[in-house]
């Protein structure tokens, strides 16, 4: 009974974030009748959230986004699609929210739930309840509350959901905060880290939303500055650190010269950057430095899609980054903009038809945060249609076939596998 309640919990939950007229939470009335409903909504959103080549994956509020993406990476049916460890963070700390991106990549690969102020709203009730996580010892043992292996990580000062185990992360200064959550990755990863992101605690927070996505799959921490200083928590962390990469999010608006001039006392600096929200995720996203970054410049890849003007969407959206297919983030500057930039670059990206047929090529996908006030229905065809595998003639893919020869492979042939 539990599993079969949890699982139409989860399917009502994924289809009610695609309707616009859900709002931020379901009716205790349709969790009650949810076995009845639950081929309707799905019914429903299988015509409005998905097309050929992109999934839509929430509703009204970065709330039920976040609990839609983490169902999506964790729906909790079997062992192994449940996770260790939950993020929570309150939905009006922003830098909290973003610096916890990392906790979405390995070793730990957090989902981030967001609670309203002291309340847990419902659609973030029920994404736990399906999740179920299992718990982690390595976090350290609950200095209060219910013992046993953590559950949930409080970042930032939040509400302790009940019947869970749980560990707090709490400081005032965003800057402090990032830094104790970029020490707690290093424990977890069992060495300090290599490189690390900076952007502006107090920058125009669509300019630094790509920093999510980055944190999540490259698993570097992010640390805070402000435009034009470096708060004292930071300088002391990055003396720590002396000699890591340093690559700082955004343009110059965020992030001034004499602040890239401090930073380079610590270690080599690298600034990605572009002068819109929209051609700055974009820069994210083809930026690369050997192993570090996606680096995006070809087709045949996972791309998650939000509106800029809902900065809460990018952290909810981190373990998109970091499972999968490692999707970088694009940003969108109204439910209907989608600008030259990306309509240009997501051009460079669209596979052709190689000459053995479309079922040999690459592909892309595309995931959108949001309900149709995020991204309307529109938007989310023209983004299909850019998405497409296109008639156009392409290199070929190095495949092979699974059927077995009758004749005995040379030794060449044999070293090649089965990998398409």
């Amino acid at each position: 009974m539990r599993v079969t309640h949890l699982r139409a919990a989860t399917l009502v939950l994924l289809s009610c974030t695609a309707l616009a007229g859900c709002g931020k939470a379901l009716s205790p009335q349709a969790t009650e009748h949810a076995p009845a409903t639950v081929s309707a909504l799905s019914a429903h959103a299988a015509i409005g959230a998905s097309t050929t080549n992109t999934t839509r994956l929430g509703g009204s509020t970065p709330v039920v986004d976040a609990a839609a993406v983490a169902l999506a990476a964790y729906p909790g049916l079997t062992p192994a699609t449940r996770p260790p460890l939950v993020v929570m963070v309150n939905d009006n700390n922003w830098p909290a929210a973003l610096a916890s991106s990392v906790l979405a990549g390995m070793p730990l690969r957090a989902p981030l739930l967001y609670s309203e102020g002291s309340t847990l709203p419902q659609p973030t009730s029920m994404a736990l309840q399906a999740m179920r996580p299992t718990g982690t010892d390595t976090l350290g043992p609950s200095p209060s509350g219910p013992a046993g292996r953590a559950q949930v990580l409080d970042v930032g000062n939040t509400l302790s959901p009940a019947g869970y185990s749980t560990r707090s992360l709490a400081a005032a200064e965003p800057a402090v905060l990032a830094v104790a959550i970029e020490r707690l990755s290093s424990l977890l990863d069992g060495h300090s880290p290599h490189d690390l992101i900076v952007t502006a605690a107090n920058g125009p927070p669509a300019m630094t939303m790509p920093a999510a996505g980055l944190s999540a799959q490259t698993g570097a921490p992010i640390l805070f500055v402000q435009r034009s200083r470096i708060p004292h928590a930071t300088t002391a962390e990055l003396a720590r650190l002396a000699g890591a990469s340093i690559y700082v999010v955004g343009p110059r608006a965020v992030v001034g010269e004499r602040v890239i001039r401090e930073l380079r006392h610590f270690g080599t600096v690298t600034r990605i950057d572009g002068p819109t929200p929209a051609a700055n995720a974009i820069a994210v996203a083809r930026f690369s430095n050997g192993s570090f970054g996606w680096g995006v410049l070809e087709p045949g890849h996972g791309l998650v899609f939000a509106n800029s003007s809902r900065p809460l969407d990018s952290p909810a959206a981190a373990p998109l980054s970091a499972r999968g297919d490692y999707s970088p983030l694009l940003l969108l500057e109204g439910p209907e903009a989608l600008s030259s930039q990306l309509n240009s670059y997501l051009s460079d990206l669209q596979p052709g038809t190689p000459t053995s047929g479309a079922v040999h090529g690459v592909y892309n996908r595309g995931w959108l945060i949001g309900d149709e006030a995020a991204i309307s229905a529109t938007t989310q065809a023209r983004l299909d249609t850019l998405l497409e595998i296109s008639s156009r003639t392409a290199p070929e893919a190095s495949f092979s076939s699974p059927t077995t020869p009758s004749n005995e492979p040379t030794p060449s042939e044999s070293t090649q596998g089965s990998e398409p």
